[in-house]
């Protein structure tokens, strides 16, 4: 991909989380982002394809980034709440209009649901994980619960139910399934970091 179309993809990234996609028009995309429409259409052919394939962008290069961050981490407790709180901060910039346009646009609602489909196979792996440190719980269902949460906040149905947008919620997760997860596996969490407990002090 040229330079230049990857630092428009950016910026026209950057625009849609902050504003939404739906409203602009093509004309309107070449004003805000200084280019002209041919520029634009050699992204994709038409408006629709545009926000598909930056919304597909988004979603990847979000992914790539929040594996990154289990890269230096070996505890499987420290892993599963990097993994979540990560997701939370790729998240964090997506504004209400970018989820409802998410939300009222079928393409970019079916890429953002693949997109969480994985990710809960993800953390069901990272919570199978905690099995060889002596959790009690069983690892199947915490997984499948995770999972189910993960697509309720997708489908925006916790946010209607709590209030919660989609990067808070992620971050709640986290904190439920490493505080009750982890803390039986024997960890003391804090501020993201854990450590095993020793005998005689409180986990």
């Amino acid at each position: 991909m040229p330079v230049r179309r990857d630092a428009l993809m950016d910026e026209l990234i950057a625009l849609y989380l902050d504003e939404g996609f739906l409203s602009f028009g093509i004309g309107d995309l070449a004003a805000r982002l200084h280019c002209s429409r041919t520029t634009l259409y050699g992204i994709a052919p038409s408006k629709e394809q545009i926000i598909a394939a930056a919304v597909r962008d988004f979603f990847r290069a979000a992914t790539e980034r929040v594996e990154a961050s289990l890269a230096e981490e070996s505890d499987p407790v420290v892993r599963l709440r990097a993994y979540l709180e990560a997701i939370s901060r790729e998240l964090a910039p997506a504004s209400p209009a970018f989820f409802a346009d998410l939300d009222a646009f079928a393409p970019a609602r079916e890429v953002y649901r693949r997109n969480t489909e994985w990710a809960a196979q993800r953390v069901r792996q990272l919570v199978e994980d905690l099995s060889a440190r002596g959790s009690e719980v069983d690892a199947a269902f915490a997984g499948a619960v995770a999972a189910h949460v993960m697509l309720s906040i997708q489908s925006g149905e916790l946010e209607e139910q709590t209030g919660l947008d989609d990067a808070a919620a992620y971050h709640q997760l986290a904190s439920l399934l490493v505080g009750g997860v982890g803390a039986d596996a024997g960890v003391r969490v804090s501020r993201g970091r854990s450590s095993t407990a020793q005998p005689g002090r409180s986990a």
